[in-house]
């Protein structure tokens, strides 16, 4: 069974960068998911795909894939791009666009 090691991107609900910090090897799982009958839901019987093991660094991650023998991807994160707002910006003498609510 594959494995995927990889940084978690920060959540978009949050401004916060609270557990991006760790990375994160987790099992693909190998059979397809399939819908339940009853309820509805989407299921598989893969126990392997809950599985999700956090290490401090890339190094120990792939240490430890390697150690038990299992193949896996490393997905490397994108550098963050931050644009430098101010509300001030808003009213600027510069601006070219009219400023609506």
């Amino acid at each position: 069974m594959r494995a995927r090691i990889y940084l978690p991107p920060k959540n978009a609900m949050q401004s916060g960068r609270a557990k991006t910090h760790e990375w994160i090897l987790e099992f693909m799982s190998a059979t397809a998911k399939r819908p339940d009958t009853l309820m509805g839901w989407i299921g598989g019987g893969d126990t392997q795909a809950q599985v999700k093991l956090t290490f401090s660094s890339q190094q120990e991650a792939e240490a430890y894939a390697t150690r038990h023998e299992i193949p896996y991807d490393v997905e490397l994160p994108q550098a963050r791009r931050i644009k430098p707002k101010a509300y001030a910006d808003n009213f600027h003498w510069s601006r070219t666009e009219n400023w609506t609510h």
